[in-house]
């Protein structure tokens, strides 16, 4: 017996800054589908996810949030399965870039690339975008802010270390001529080689020193190492990848057979993950796959517009299936896709309930209904048996063609035409008349034969995308031939007919759904206090001013205050007493600029003088969160 072709496919980790949204969800959709195809095609697959848990977003949430950073990532990262298992996804394994043993290995590699001399330390000057985690120079930004996200971006200087991409420019060009197929779709290649490539590749910056929340570089405790070394590095890490020994896990998986990921990181994993990979002297991976974004309606989905959508909310309301349906038909190969509930709701109308649900339910109800559930296979196909019969298998043809190239959109489109015409054949025999005539009955077992081998087709080829509902058919069916063959069964009994899909009422579902929208947002409100007004000149009288938390201790016998050293630009230190202990730690704080309220009347508290105030917010839960204000000068006035 030949052994099976390994498969190994991977999602990009998703960022532990926050409950991914259902575009995030996309990525692990979308490979799943590819690795439930690739099993079905024969081959021995083995699909990898996790989370990305280290930067200075995450360490900024953790604060604001008033936990450790760890704690932080745990509660995401377990946010981000919850959210993966309710797309009923099959991965094999969830990586954590805070797992023991990706953190020992990542920072080998950085040690060995030093040691070689492909990284060194040097000074980065630069515009820094946090949410990013990305240095740009000033002539890449657009109009001033990030390129990527469009947010603002800060003045960033620092030591740091870099790692030499000019050094790999032209090997990487060489592997791209040589491997055409390297980065899909093809435009996404042409936009690495014209917008970075060609351009000349700066040295990237691998390391930082501005926060500590990250894996610490061994030789050098005052830096950690940036995120993309950290991150790209999980695709071997995860899999037993060693600089000295490596586990014959990796020895069989890599190099990975595809990474998919969203368009917006295409840069890293086709520049500076196959440069990384070139330094260590490993091969690489053999496809990248940079998919599209899910848009809401026109825009990005974001928190501060409320257009947010959940895949696991969807779910729990329509059915993983009817989510992954929605997105692995509706986001095209190159080009954004866009969900809203009303266009979701109406293509599990059109689709699913109609069109595939209503075929499946009517057939299997009528071979009960007029032979006792018995499935015999005809000796003759006339015509119109014949047309169907060639609709098959030109659909199993363009069905191959659309999964092998990852064209899930068009594959999908092209296994419901076939439903829509399955639906057209029964119109074109109508069952309901030959069943009265007893002469016709051959006749009708002969239409509903065709008409059940095509639903057995349909239940194969939607399986990488509906799974449950496929189940469901094959079930129904009572036919567990897998084959993709027109007339491969012959004779058979079907089971019950249950319905697939039930037709949303839409004007009942939106309401409900801007009934619980309507309810959350008077729930996020229902804690603002109206306050009494005051002039202009009252405003005044208080000054704000930045400050940097140079030193910070707790107080003996004072369990909510912590002790603040500040330096507010005046050249004096002011200390400042805090009833945040039971938020922050002195670690979470020192280093960090605040806002303090510098011409309050001195007081003493538990024996300390405080001279000051720093401004915090008061959160639902009974949660405190400090106002950092880390990209503004010390002693610069708030007005």
């Amino acid at each position: 017996m030949c052994e099976k072709k390994k498969f190994y496919i991977t999602t990009a980790i998703a960022y532990t800054s926050r409950k991914p949204h259902i575009g995030n969800a996309y990525d692990i959709v979308l490979a799943d589908m590819i690795a439930r195809y690739k099993k079905m095609m024969g081959f021995d697959v083995y699909l990898m996810t996790g989370s990305d848990e280290h930067g200075q977003k995450i360490e900024q949430c953790a604060n604001e949030a008033g936990i450790t950073p760890k704690e932080y990532v745990d509660k995401i990262s377990s946010e981000i399965k919850s959210v993966w298992n309710s797309m009923n996804t099959e991965y094999d394994k969830f990586i954590r870039t805070t797992d023991e043993q990706h953190e020992k290995t990542v920072q080998k590699i950085f040690k060995k690339l030093y040691d070689q001399g492909d990284i060194y330390k040097g000074t980065y000057e630069g515009k820094y975008c946090v949410p990013c985690e990305s240095f740009f120079t000033a002539s890449q930004l657009v109009d001033g802010k990030c390129p990527d996200c469009g947010r603002d971006v800060i003045d960033s200087k620092e030591e740091a270390y870099f790692l030499k991409l000019s050094k790999y420019q032209d090997k990487l060009v060489e592997y791209y001529e040589q491997n055409p197929d390297f980065i899909k779709p093809e435009s996404r290649k042409n936009e690495m080689i014209n917008n970075f490539i060609k351009p000349g590749l700066a040295d990237l910056c691998v390391s930082r020193s501005t926060f500590k929340w990250g894996i610490p570089v061994t030789f050098d405790d005052r830096h950690v190492i940036y995120v993309w070394i950290d991150a790209l590095s999980n695709y071997i890490t995860g899999i037993g990848y060693d600089t000295e020994n490596s586990s014959d896990t990796y020895k069989k998986l890599w190099p990975a057979d595809l990474h998919v990921i969203g368009k917006d990181i295409v840069r890293f994993h086709t520049i500076y993950w196959p440069i990384i990979l070139m330094a260590l002297g490993e091969p690489l991976p053999k496809q990248v796959l940079g998919h599209p974004w899910v848009l809401v309606g026109e825009d990005k989905m974001s928190k501060s517009k409320g257009n947010v959508i959940y895949a696991d909310e969807l779910a729990n309301r329509f059915s993983s299936d009817a989510v992954r349906y929605y997105l692995l038909s509706e986001i095209p190969y190159t080009q954004d896709g866009t969900i809203t509930y009303e266009s979701f709701i109406t293509k599990f109308n059109s689709d699913l309930a109609n069109t595939l649900g209503n075929l499946v339910n009517r057939c299997i109800a009528m071979t009960n209904k007029y032979f006792g559930g018995k499935v015999t296979k005809p000796v003759l196909f006339n015509d119109l048996d014949k047309e169907l019969i060639s609709f098959a298998n030109d659909t199993k043809v363009k069905y191959y063609s659309f999964m092998d190239s990852y064209h899930n959109a068009d594959a999908c489109e092209a296994v419901m035409n076939f439903a829509k015409r399955c639906n057209k054949y029964i119109d074109e025999t109508a069952p309901w008349t030959l069943a009265k005539d007893e002469n016709s009955l051959p006749r009708l077992s002969a239409v509903l034969y065709n008409l059940l081998e095509c639903i057995r087709l349909l239940g194969i080829m939607l399986s990488p995308v509906i799974p449950n509902s496929s189940k469901s058919i094959t079930e129904q069916l009572n036919n567990s031939d897998y084959t993709l063959n027109f007339g491969e069964t012959k004779e058979y009994n079907v089971g019950e007919a249950t319905p697939l899909f039930a037709r949303i009422d839409a004007e009942k579902v939106l309401a409900e759904i801007k009934a619980e929208n309507e309810a959350k947002s008077k729930e996020n409100s229902k804690n603002v206090t109206t306050l009494s007004q005051i002039s202009i000149e009252d405003f005044a009288k208080v000054e704000l001013l930045t400050a940097k938390i140079t030193k910070c201790e707790p107080i003996p016998k004072a369990k909510k205050l912590l002790k603040l050293t500040l330096d507010d630009g005046s050249g004096k230190e002011r200390i400042v007493a805090s009833g945040i202990a039971k938020w922050y730690t002195p670690d979470d704080l020192i280093g960090h600029n605040v806002i303090v309220v510098s011409n309050l009347k001195p007081a003493v508290l538990c024996g300390a003088e405080s001279n000051g105030m720093i401004l915090a917010a008061d959160c639902s839960d009974d949660l405190v969160k400090v106002i950092f204000t880390d990209d503004i000068p010390v002693g610069s006035k708030i007005r």
